[in-house]
């Protein structure tokens, strides 16, 4: 059985723009093909279940850096409202930790919890009706660091707390001791029990993507200005030559319709 799992900002989705409809192609292909699209993110539970009612997905996925892995009902003998499947921090653990290990570093920082829905979405350049959604939080939160020259610092004391952080296409992000590795994991686990061996493809493009790209079959490094650094933590990784998703099509492509 062949498992896709994908980022989605800077990969299925525009970087800028969220835009996907340059992935149709590709996306109509795994449905043609009965192969499972397992959304891999940093997104809320909230705002990725959007997403998937836009693209006609309905396989499980994994939302805020692996906080949770979400088996919808119908999938892998989810019945009832479903199964969350929890790995990471309570929220609120989470953002008393970032403003602890601000004080004690002397660097300033932002979070989501600091920001209205209306400066979300400002930053991300979103609607606000998606920005109410990103602000959803459970077990991560993104933020920004206003003293560059401090972050070192700042980062040593979130680890000195037991906290990890991790860099998305835009923010920092703080979080407990899950990654996107691990979810996948569970979920790969789930679909070994009822299908026997799986082959996976991984796409991303964040630094917060390199432990499940590390951990598929064939992982797919999606162009960004991030591209160099990705391929040094993921040097058996193919590279697109383009970016968001026209990249992400061009890679389905090649690896999914030359099996046909």
């Amino acid at each position: 059985m062949r498992i896709v799992i994908s980022d989605l900002d800077g990969t299925l989705l525009d970087h800028d723009t969220y835009a996907w409809s340059e992935a149709v192609q590709a996306l109509d292909l795994l449905k043609k093909k009965g192969i499972p699209l397992i959304l891999c993110t940093s997104k809320t539970a909230a705002e990725t279940r959007e997403w998937r009612q836009q693209m006609d997905l309905v396989h499980p996925y994994v939302v805020e850096n692996g906080g949770a892995a979400i088996v919808p009902p119908g999938q892998l003998g989810a019945s009832g409202d479903g199964q969350q499947i929890v790995l990471g921090t309570p929220y609120p653990q989470l953002v008393a930790a970032l403003r602890a290990a601000s004080l004690e570093s002397g660097c300033r920082v932002e979070g989501f919890a600091d920001w209205s829905v209306e400066r979300i979405a400002e930053v991300c350049q979103m609607p606000l009706e998606r920005a109410a959604l990103a602000k959803q939080r459970e077990y991560d939160e993104p933020f920004v660091v206003l003293d560059a020259e401090r972050e070192r610092p700042l980062i040593q004391a979130i680890g000195a707390r037991g906290f990890r952080t991790t860099r998305g296409g835009r923010f920092h992000h703080i979080l407990g001791e899950n990654d996107k590795a691990a979810a996948v994991q569970r979920l790969l686990a789930l679909y070994q029990s009822q299908h026997g061996p799986v082959e996976t493809i991984g796409l991303g493009d964040g630094l917060n993507d390199v432990e499940f790209l590390r951990m598929v079959d064939q992982p797919v490094l999606i162009r960004s200005a991030r591209v160099e650094t990705l391929r040094a933590a993921v040097p058996h990784g193919l590279v697109t030559s383009q970016s968001g998703p026209a990249g992400w099509n061009e890679a389905i492509l090649q690896l999914v319709a030359i099996s046909a």
